[in-house]
């Protein structure tokens, strides 16, 4: 079975290409599920390069400015690794995701318009709760969609910039436990829910909502994932 791995595009020289190759490997990285059980961790700086199609100088440069933000550790003589959290780091994460999204969902019953707010509930569309087993990716990148909506609906540009650099790792780690347990199904339950609460202009509920939601993904991490170790 083939393993996950990176997946880069070519860059246009048109554009800065010091920014423009950190964009794309980041943009990469960010996309990629680093917690699957064949996700490619190790990064080859001459295989990116080839790519990439430009030399191996800026792509290191790219990697190094990326090793400061915490996406990727080197190691001499071994090479680039995409960084993992442990267990308890991811429940740290979640902390901090919950107070950000909670916030977003009052500011969002508060400010918001109601087309905007519509447009969350247009994402769940194709998608009923006994029927979401079986759509289970598409189903968890609309997951995905909709919890990063909420960060940008907030219309603060500081918080959901704050969220960003936790995006990488919640994005992964829903995606791998979203078939666990039953819990695309209570997902998708609990997303009509908060949905119903911004609707009504109910910031206290939406911003509760929102924050168990998130505090129940580490509830089931905690009890359940042993991965992470």
């Amino acid at each position: 079975m083939a393993h996950a791995e990176l997946s880069v595009e070519p860059i246009d020289a048109n554009f800065s290409l010091k920014d423009k190759i950190y964009d794309s490997l980041k943009q990469a990285i960010t996309s990629m599920n680093i917690y699957a059980d064949d996700a490619e961790l190790r990064l080859d700086e001459r295989r990116l390069s080839e790519k990439l199609e430009i030399s191996r100088t800026p792509v290191r440069e790219a990697l190094a400015r990326l090793e400061q933000e915490g996406l990727v550790h080197i190691v001499p003589r071994r090479g680039v690794y995409i960084v993992r959290k442990t267990k308890q780091e991811i429940l740290e994460m979640i902390l901090v995701w919950a107070a950000l999204e909670s916030m977003a969902a009052r500011l969002i019953s508060e400010n918001a318009t109601d087309q905007e707010i519509a447009s969350l509930r247009k994402l769940f569309a194709t998608f009923k709760g006994e029927e979401v087993q079986g759509h289970i990716d598409e189903y968890s990148e609309t997951n995905i969609q909709f919890h990063q909506a909420i960060l940008k609906l907030s219309c603060c540009e500081l918080l959901w910039k704050t969220a960003e650099n936790l995006f990488i790792h919640m994005r992964s780690i829903r995606a791998r436990t979203i078939s666990e347990d039953d819990r695309a199904k209570r997902s998708i339950i609990d997303h009509m829910h908060i949905i119903e609460a911004l609707e009504a202009r109910d910031a206290n509920l939406a911003e509760r909502l929102v924050r168990e939601h998130t505090l129940n993904l580490g509830a089931h991490i905690k009890k359940h994932v042993e991965y992470l170790e």
